[in-house]
């Protein structure tokens, strides 16, 4: 079974004629015949009814998907090896970090390597550590440290520390003590909102969540929504929210009996060795930039790490 064979089967299926499909193709319709008649005795099978009108048999109506899953992989795998050809780079991220982290490092970035395709993934922790694991990308932005079991190898390159203030609507805010409690906040508020942000929730964001009178799971997106609408209160990381502070949508309070909140964020790779790319190597030190401005760097090993590689 060759994909010639496999992309005749199809274009005959499409255009309902061996004369036809041989046409597209520009071979004549004997070797379309050849074709079929050696995919159909390595097959066992028959894949048409000849007559006055062709129609596929059981067996070829059975056959058609997986002919045509296999011309798809093998197209898709030959545009793969083009884009490798061209240069590819090929990273995951936490949501919340994809829009404060990469946008304008990768702007930055094609402006030094204009021909060079970039895919940037994103999802929860597990989902980029599974990522990672399958080699589907080579840098990864997650939580740290990293307690996932599927990958425990992963280094470090940039750690960056980021607050996570508690957000409520200003309306809220105005009600508020000068130095309120939180009963004092929760008395004004319907519910806690959990966005899940840490790999385990640290104790101060799961006590809000048991004081509440009820609670809320949410993307991003919605939770903010919902905050700004006056009905809910929950610890966002500040990037989610700076904006939303600074425009007055949103205002930031600190109860007297509860303690600030931070995340800690990585960029990492499986191996020092993938900072021998120089194309990888510049995205994450653009990218290593970004962060100064979003958090505080607590750890920097990207030059050390450079070096050794």
């Amino acid at each position: 079974m060759d994909l010639d064979q496999l992309r005749t089967f199809d274009r005959i299926v499409r255009e309902q004629s061996f004369t036809r499909a041989a046409a597209y193709l520009n071979i004549t319709q004997a070797t379309a015949s050849m074709r079929i008649r050696a995919l159909e005795n390595l097959l066992g099978v028959s894949l048409f009814r000849r007559g006055r009108t062709l129609s596929l048999t059981d067996q070829g109506m059975t056959f058609l998907p997986f002919a045509r899953r296999i011309i798809g992989t093998a197209q898709e795998g030959r545009e793969a090896l083009r884009r490798v050809e061209r240069g590819r780079i090929a990273i995951a991220s936490l949501r919340s970090l994809v829009s404060p982290l990469i946008t304008e490092p990768l702007l930055r970035f094609q402006e030094q390597y204009p021909g060079v395709d970039v895919v940037v993934s994103e999802g929860r922790q597990a989902q980029i550590a599974a990522m990672l694991h399958e080699r589907d990308v080579e840098m990864g932005i997650l939580c740290w440290p990293n307690i996932d079991p599927l990958v425990v190898d992963l280094v470090p390159l940039v750690i960056m520390r980021e607050r996570v203030p508690l957000v409520v609507a200003p309306e809220i805010a105005a009600q508020l003590p000068t130095q309120p409690g939180i009963e004092d906040v929760l008395a004004l508020v319907p519910r806690v909102i959990s966005l899940r942000w840490w790999q385990a929730e640290p104790e101060t964001a799961a006590a809000l969540v048991r004081l509440a009178r009820t609670s809320v799971e949410l993307p991003t997106g919605p939770a903010r929504r919902l905050a700004i609408k006056g009905q809910g209160l929950g610890f966002f990381v500040n990037s989610a929210v700076a904006d939303d502070v600074k425009a007055g949508r949103l205002v930031e309070i600190a109860p007297v009996d509860f303690e600030p909140l931070h995340r800690d964020t990585a960029m990492v790779v499986r191996s020092a060795a993938a900072l021998e790319r120089p194309m990888l190597s510049a995205f994450v030190a653009e990218i290593a930039r970004e962060c100064e401005s979003v958090g505080v760097i607590v750890d920097n090993r990207l030059e050390t790490l450079k070096g050794a590689a």
